[in-house]
């Protein structure tokens, strides 16, 4: 194991534990029924509404198991989601309109479908990164990489992470090696000087490999183990929580 230059970071599962809010998709459902019914559209319940959201969250994740086979995907934008996932057959009407308001409620849903705390022991890591000269930074999938930058915000997490690079914002997603490219470039690193630590193995231990970092890091999280499909790649490194992973960082300053 390389001492590194640059920590790479996952959010969901690395940097936050996330749960899922069961009330989410009601709840998401009720606040874009009102605005259909504001814009003077009635030919949808709300029922109605979220059934379809429903469906159009499993399709994003049968998509995004597809995706992680290719070796360079592209993300689903917020209007792709809203218009083809959740409402491909709507009235025309309902359908422009979730269209137009599509980058609003991918960031609502965000915020109502899961809930998310910090792994401990990940402030003291950061902490330590910034003390021994690595840089630690956030590169991460996302429907809507504004909600993790909130989140980030609020738990004062933002000025402890030189950069965060988010697949919505930038047009790609894991396991694409751009992501952790574009996270290199902006950090001025070579990617073998960088280690990259992600919870999935084939959207991020495959994501590592193929950038060539100078290791890849898995850190268990509870969708560790939901595996859509074997990989050959394996992590140079397998770690329970942040606080083994500052036991290995430690092995390579001393």
């Amino acid at each position: 194991m390389i001492r590194p230059v640059a920590l790479l970071l996952d959010f969901g599962g690395v940097i936050v534990e996330t749960t899922r809010r069961p009330s989410w998709a009601a709840e998401l459902a009720a606040e874009v029924h009102g605005m259909l019914v504001r814009a003077g559209f009635h030919g949808l319940t709300a029922e109605e509404v979220e059934t379809d959201i429903r469906a159009g969250a499993r399709a994003d994740t049968y998509w995004k198991d597809s995706t992680s086979r290719r070796f360079a995907p592209e993300e689903m934008t917020h209007r792709e989601f809203w218009a083809d996932y959740v409402g491909g057959d709507w009235p025309e009407q309902a359908r422009a309109l979730v269209t137009a308001e599509a980058t609003p409620m991918c960031r609502r849903m965000g915020e109502l479908r899961s809930g998310r705390k910090i792994r401990p022991g990940m402030e003291e890591l950061l902490a330590a990164c910034w003390a021994h000269g690595v840089t630690p930074a956030v590169v991460s999938n996302a429907l809507c990489g504004a909600v993790h930058r909130d989140f980030m915000t609020t738990a004062g997490l933002d000025r402890q992470v030189a950069v965060q690079v988010y697949s919505d914002e930038v047009g790609v997603r894991k396991p694409n090696p751009e992501m952790i490219w574009i996270a290199c470039r902006a950090l001025g690193a070579d990617p073998a000087q960088v280690w990259y630590v992600g919870d999935n193995y084939d959207r991020d231990v495959v994501c590592g490999a193929r950038a060539g970092v100078g290791a890849t890091v898995l850190m268990v999280s509870g969708s560790t183990d939901k595996i859509p499909y074997r990989v050959r790649q394996s992590p140079q490194a397998t770690v329970e929580d942040p606080r083994g992973l500052l036991t290995l960082l430690e092995e390579t300053w001393t």
